[in-house]
């Protein structure tokens, strides 16, 4: 992080994708699909690198539901042998005992799984009741940071789920947070009022790592703006500080944004990386993506965003 703050020219988060398949199909997700094989191992390993070329400081595998790639726990360490933090979201339903300790051994640092509601619905089915045994496991055998996410606005039918949620997953032990869903755009539903008290209870119990960051860089106004429906005036570093690399190799801005820039990784440059990096993003006041807000914030004190939105070849 002290090496981010002298250089702008290095991503701090790259998502990559191993797997656009997902055992689930939550109905407000729009990042999934039901047939894609997994990315090649070798071409997976090439990406890994190609992201190690342009400096970055972590990887976090998401998908899709990444745990189905075959060869994950070698992805994650040629992450590691690269000098790179490893994560890893998923929503869990693959976690036993035998692949945590298998995650361990491949050097995972963190991993992050939300939780939708306590009963699954016709919705999601990413619910407590079905995790509960899984978060026990990860409590009992992991080595890595864990994170809880809750969620609250469209499409959850009970709010005081997600403080259930909340109070379980620090009891166990883990750090939490809570994440807004947004439309298929990425963009702002405001919380109801009942939804805000809500929000309030959480905002008061979570904490952890991704707690002390986010209070750090700010993003708990962030949050609190996005619960209120409120946009927020920040510079979002996408396609810099934070890169999206689809399962075909494709750079973009983020989950929300794919296409844009749509650059393969391993075409991109320092120069693109500086380039996006002054770029201004018109969808940035009403963007839910809270990892893009976290990894964008520490450069808030820099100069405004004044180039165009083109990506140089």
């Amino acid at each position: 992080m002290g090496r981010g703050l002298l250089d702008t020219t290095h991503p701090i988060l790259v998502h990559l994708i191993p797997v656009r398949r997902c055992n689930l199909a939550c109905r407000y997700c729009n990042e999934y699909d039901k047939i894609s094989a997994p990315v090649p191992a070798d071409v997976m390993k090439r990406r890994i690198d190609e992201v190690a070329r342009l400096g970055s400081f972590s990887v976090g595998f998401s998908g899709g539901e990444p745990m189905l790639h075959p060869t994950l726990d070698g992805l994650i360490r040629h992450v590691r042998d690269r000098g790179m933090m490893a994560g890893l979201i998923t929503n869990g339903y693959r976690l036993n005992p035998r692949r945590i300790d298998a995650l361990n051994s491949a050097g995972l640092d963190y991993l992050q799984i939300s939780i939708d509601n306590i009963d699954p619905d016709e919705t999601s089915s990413k619910s407590l009741r079905v995790l509960d045994r899984r978060l026990e496991w990860l409590r009992t055998h992991a080595t890595f940071d864990v994170n809880i996410n809750s969620v609250l606005g469209a499409g959850v039918r009970n709010s005081e789920d997600a403080y259930a949620i909340t109070v379980r997953a620090r009891e166990l032990g883990f750090s939490t947070s809570v994440g807004i869903i947004h439309d298929n755009t990425g963009a702002l539903r405001p919380l109801s009022a009942a939804d805000q008290e809500v929000y309030r209870r959480i905002r008061r119990l979570s904490g952890g790592i991704p707690a002390f960051l986010g209070n750090a860089f700010n993003s708990g106004a962030f949050q609190d703006n996005l619960a209120a429906g409120r946009p927020n005036a920040w510079r979002c570093r996408a396609g810099a500080r934070y890169l999206y690399v689809d399962e075909d190799g494709i750079v973009s801005y983020c989950p929300q944004q794919r296409g844009k820039s749509g650059i393969p990784i391993d075409q991109y440059t320092k120069d693109m990386v500086r380039q996006q990096f002054r770029t201004p993003k018109p969808c940035a006041p009403l963007c839910t993506v809270t990892c893009v807000h976290r990894v964008s914030a520490p450069d808030r004190w820099r100069g405004a965003q004044t180039s165009t939105n083109h990506v140089p070849s």
